[in-house]
């Protein structure tokens, strides 16, 4: 037996990226196929359209119009960052109920899996037949059972190409370079900033990621010696860098990241009347819980005053790369397009199967002589929300660098082909 009729609503959730606007098109274009979705509503910012029943009806919408939002980046039905109270699951089911919908489409990380795990279980306890799938997304590429994640292809793009630039920069006027790049606590965003090595010398010179702990003082004595080494340094830090290192955390234990010590440090030292309220000065927490970290170049900035300082280096430069890596719309990858499209398609294809309840669309990696494949499959809601996975402990080499090729193989067929640096021949520097 194929699915109940009704209608199907869709959400945009979390940060968004280059491709998630795939995924939601995805879904619209198969839902078009299946009489079983009988009108199929976009929810503006996510659970908060669904409170309120601000919904865009999309089998209204155009070809032509959809085709131009598949491939405009960001969210196009605009996001949010909220956990669901029990009252306000009680308001979407109220909702959901006088609008007969019996599909629910989420799309984003880990934590909108978890929100969707909570509206299913709503749904459970009211006995109300509505069947629900969360559809991954996630620069971080963080997410749990899934081989990767859309969006994270496009991210890991934008950051290679920006360090390619930066390694150039950095070579025509020598000093130190420190990018700052995403990820609170999986290094897989940051790691793909070696991908911009295509000679010996190249950088980045220096990887910092949130899974090994960062110690200021090493980090110093790591700087200097790659200047002396090569006479410049072009480093990559991640933002989610913390004290302890992620794989070294037990059970319940949050990292201290370095990012809200050295903005304490810089509040300690305002005027009172500028000074944020509170004892945790630096520390802003969504509503699941997570620590905010983006938005900000103050920790660049310190690192670099810190490096010039100590170190008496007279060119030192930071940058944090910012939002720009999620959502830009010149850095697309082919595959991680593609791949966005199909999770949106096989969604709607899992929820009107025979006895789907719940569940995520996860891709395994299939490859076939040689040639890069995947297939999609679905996953327990409960085995994807809440928890995430880090960078793998065995891509990292016993001196604590990144291993290229194990990484390489992985990250480059959802990246695909980079621009190519010239050199001179037989050149001296």
């Amino acid at each position: 037996m194929a699915g109940p009729k009704g209608n199907a609503v869709i959400g945009q959730s979390g940060g968004p990226t280059a491709v998630i606007n795939r995924s939601f098109i995805g879904a619209i274009t198969e839902a078009r196929k299946h009489g079983e979705i009988l009108e199929f509503y976009g929810a503006r910012h996510g659970i908060n359209g669904m409170l309120n029943n601000e919904y865009v009806p999309l089998f209204e919408q155009p070809n032509f119009v959809l085709q131009q939002i598949s491939c405009t980046t960001a969210a196009a039905l605009g996001s949010i960052r909220h956990k669901p109270s029990s009252d306000e699951c009680n308001r979407i089911f109220e909702n959901f109920k006088k609008m007969n919908v019996r599909y629910f489409f989420y799309i984003g990380g880990n934590d909108s899996a978890e929100t969707a795990y909570i509206i299913n279980s709503f749904a459970a306890h009211e006995k109300y037949d509505l069947r629900v799938v969360h559809i991954p997304k996630t620069i971080d590429n963080d997410l749990l059972i899934t081989d990767h994640c859309p969006g994270y292809g496009s991210a890991a793009k934008y950051v290679a190409c920006a360090f390619m630039g930066d390694n150039e920069d950095n070579r025509a006027l020598k000093g130190v370079k420190i990018n700052v790049v995403m990820g609170r606590n999986a290094g897989f965003l940051t790691a793909a900033s070696i991908l911009g090595r295509q000679y010996p010398k190249d950088g980045p010179h220096l990887v910092h990621m949130p899974e090994s702990p960062f110690d200021i003082d090493l980090f110093l004595k790591s700087v200097d010696k790659t200047f002396k080494d090569h006479g410049r340094a072009l480093i990559a830090v991640s933002e989610g860098i913390n004290k302890q290192g992620i794989y070294n955390l037990k059970t319940g234990e949050k990292p201290e990241y370095i990012s809200t010590w050295l903005n304490s440090f810089v509040n300690l030292n305002l005027p009172k009347k500028y000074m944020p309220k509170g004892e945790n000065k630096a520390v802003e927490v969504d509503s699941h819980g997570n620590v905010s970290l983006s938005g900000s170049g103050m920790m660049g900035d310190i690192l670099a005053y810190i490096v010039k300082s100590t170190l008496n280096i007279k060119r030192v430069r930071s940058d944090t790369l910012g939002y720009p890596q999620r959502s830009f719309p010149l850095a697309i990858s082919e595959v991680d397009a593609r791949e966005a499209f199909k999770v949106g398609v096989d969604a709607v294809i899992a929820a009107i199967g025979d006895h789907f309840d719940e569940g995520s669309v996860a891709i395994k990696r299939v490859d076939q002589d040689g040639i890069y494949k995947i297939e999609t499959f679905i996953s327990p809601l409960q085995s994807i929300q809440k928890n995430t996975r880090s960078f793998p402990k065995d891509w990292i080499t016993e001196d604590g660098k990144i291993d290229e090729r194990k990484f390489r193989e992985y990250v480059s067929p959802l990246v695909g082909e980079l621009p190519m640096a010239g050199r001179f021949v037989k050149a001296i520097f």
